[in-house]
């Protein structure tokens, strides 16, 4: 398995248990601090988006040991930096209530998307070398 399949992965793995734990906190520990706030629909964003890409950045992975291309690692460090700066974006605007935070949120879905163009490049690159 090459660096970037194992990293890619090992990093898929760990955001799926950061998934389930926030996903778990969030429907039993900060339920009624989220029902009070009116952020259950933001926090079910945060975590389905979180979801999405941890799934992509295995995507990333599992590719990545079949069809190395340069343009995966970076699709899969834009789903990361997406991650964060997307449902880490929400995450905070629920915790500090500052809608500030809201104007980063489309910064992430942009990685999103990019990452997502990439991958898709990145596939079509390695199916025409063949």
């Amino acid at each position: 398995m090459n660096k970037s399949a194992k990293l890619f992965l090992t990093i898929g793995a760990l955001l799926g248990a950061v998934s389930v734990g926030i996903g778990a906190f969030g429907a039993h520990g900060l339920h009624n601090f989220l029902e009070e706030a009116g952020r259950i629909e933001t926090f079910k964003t945060a975590v389905n988006y979180l979801w999405y890409h941890t799934f992509a950045i295995l995507l990333v992975g599992l590719i990545s040991m079949h069809k190395p291309s340069k343009l995966f690692p970076v699709a899969g460090y834009l789903f990361l930096l997406g991650i964060l700066l997307f449902s880490g974006s929400l995450f905070l605007l629920i915790k500090t209530n500052n809608p500030s935070l809201g104007a980063i949120t489309p910064f992430g879905g942009l990685c999103f998307i990019a990452g997502w163009v990439l991958l898709a490049i990145g596939v079509v690159k390695t199916q025409n070398s063949n």
